[in-house]
């Protein structure tokens, strides 16, 4: 049984006094705290006391007291970001004057400019295009990592793209490219042959006579002779391994019968000039970038002034 108050006593073995508290016979010593550990404590207390005079601390109704120094967390934030923008100023005005077809001969600016776009992506595109950059070809968002591209790789064209965006109402400069569609106007056997011609193209199927009539008849003005595609147009190359919307029979077959359009917002307006310039070097640097070359317009093809 516990006795709590047996009186205070000094402890033999240890010379100390105890509290007064027992249990079973085992007693509480007051032994005093370490001097360094009282001096701690107190200049914590001090410094307590200095943070409350000198810094926001108590709060209030609408804010907390504003402290001698006049520190806050937003004064704080505010004065950061002056910085940055600062530091990025020259950045920004030497990627304000720069034409966007010279951005690569400047590799320290283009390296700035690729960071700038990097995180601008995030904020702006990553919603269609994927994080990695890889697109969706269930929902027919290009791959941006690959060379594979509709209206040009290079900077110039990559940042004519951003800026117009694709099929954008009201913008005449905007991208636009248009497929008929070719439900009714073939037989099933036609329509296989001309399916099977198709992937020929890239070598995944034999060709036959009947599809490369067809073809020659009503793709080859757009997509090329031989599928090579057509920038101009915004035409996609049929020879390669790339397929926006899916190489396998029902997907070729969907396409040629009831094509589905793909927008893409401009971004002329919604982000400024710079910010578009860093957005096009990000792209361009994902792997599938092209170097700049000027692109005569057809003589057989009325097309707006494009890279």
């Amino acid at each position: 049984m516990a006795n709590e108050h047996p009186g205070k006593r000094i402890d033999q073995p240890t010379g100390t006094e105890t509290v007064g508290h027992e249990w079973d016979g085992i007693e509480e010593l007051n032994t005093p705290l370490p001097r360094w550990w009282l001096y701690t404590f107190y200049l914590t207390i001090v410094f307590a006391v200095g943070y409350v005079i000198a810094y926001p601390a108590w709060p209030m109704f609408d804010r907390a007291t504003a402290g001698m120094l006049g520190w806050t967390s937003r004064g704080q934030l505010a004065k950061e970001m002056k910085g940055a923008e600062e530091a990025h100023a020259g950045v920004r005005e030497q990627l304000a004057r720069i034409p966007i077809e010279r951005l690569g001969e400047d590799s320290a600016l283009m390296q700035q400019a690729v960071a700038g776009g990097a995180a601008a992506f995030r904020v702006n595109c990553v919603q269609c295009h994927g994080s990695g950059a890889a697109g969706s070809q269930e929902l027919g968002y290009p791959n941006l990592n690959d060379d594979d591209w509709l209206w040009g790789g290079d900077l110039k064209a990559i940042h004519y793209t951003l800026t117009h965006g694709i099929r954008q109402a009201g913008d005449d400069a905007t991208r636009t490219s248009v497929m008929p569609a070719f439900q009714g106007a073939f037989d099933a056997a036609q329509l296989d042959g001309l399916v099977d011609h198709t992937l020929s193209l890239s070598g995944k199927a034999a060709g036959n006579a009947t599809g490369a009539q067809l073809f020659a008849d009503n793709c080859a003005a757009c997509h090329g002779a031989q599928g090579g595609g057509n920038r101009q147009l915004g035409a996609p190359a049929l020879d390669d391994a790339i397929w926006l919307r899916g190489s396998s029979r029902d997907a070729i077959k969907h396409q040629i019968l009831n094509p589905r359009m793909g927008m893409m917002p401009k971004w002329e307006g919604r982000l400024d000039p710079v910010t578009i310039k860093m957005l096009a070097a990000y792209v361009h640097s994902l792997g599938g970038g092209e170097d700049f070359v000027e692109i005569a317009e057809s003589p057989e093809v009325e097309v707006d002034e494009q890279p």
